[in-house]
């Protein structure tokens, strides 16, 4: 029961280091300390009580909550990904930003921010929270499956899971680089000149 409250406070607040934790559940889900159908609940709604937040505060503070991440490159990129494929794309682009490292915490802002409606924002950030703790969970329960020692499962899955997300994120700065087509993001833009 310790392990699905730390996993629900961590999955809860934004920032804080929620794949790790969740792989760790589901590497002790593959053990039987914990079911992995738990595991992947409390990381579901944990996940979906945090974008909902994230979203009230975008919504709230506009782009302004953007400016944070808008000052690095990688951030920045993931912004700009997101942005312009939520203007062409409409919502399920917030499911494939969750993949993203920070993309789910810049997409509930992105989508606050751009006062994308609360009752078209809650169902995908439910539908993308669900399936990457499903994800998630499930890459450290395979891990706790193929090697039995605990704490190497959790270094193996987190690197598997580090390994898939660095093409996508790659692919992501490579891709963000076309001028922003809304005009709040064009704002944000820092200048070349």
């Amino acid at each position: 029961m310790t392990t699905l409250v730390v996993l629900f406070v961590v999955s809860v607040v934004p920032l804080a280091p929620t794949e790790a934790v969740l792989i760790a559940c589901g590497v002790l889900a593959a053990s039987g300390e914990v079911p992995l159908a738990a595991v992947i609940a409390v990381a579901s709604v944990g996940c979906f009580l945090s974008d909902l937040v994230n979203f009230a505060v975008g919504r709230g503070a506009g782009m302004r909550a953007l400016r944070r991440f808008s000052r690095r490159t990688g951030p920045r990129a993931v912004v700009e990904w997101t942005a312009g494929r939520l203007a062409t794309r409409g919502e399920p682009i917030l499911v494939a930003a969750r993949f993203v490292p920070g993309g789910g915490l810049i997409g509930a802002l992105l989508a606050g921010s751009l006062r994308l409606p609360r009752r078209r924002f809650a169902p995908v950030a439910l539908v993308g929270a669900t399936l990457w703790s499903a994800y998630t969970a499930l890459l450290g329960y395979f891990g706790g499956h193929l090697v039995p020692d605990t704490l190497t499962a959790i270094v193996v899955s987190f690197a598997v899971a580090t390994l898939l997300g660095i093409p996508v994120s790659l692919l992501i700065r490579k891709r963000a680089s076309p001028p922003l087509k809304h005009p709040e993001l064009r704002a944000q833009a820092p200048s070349n000149g």
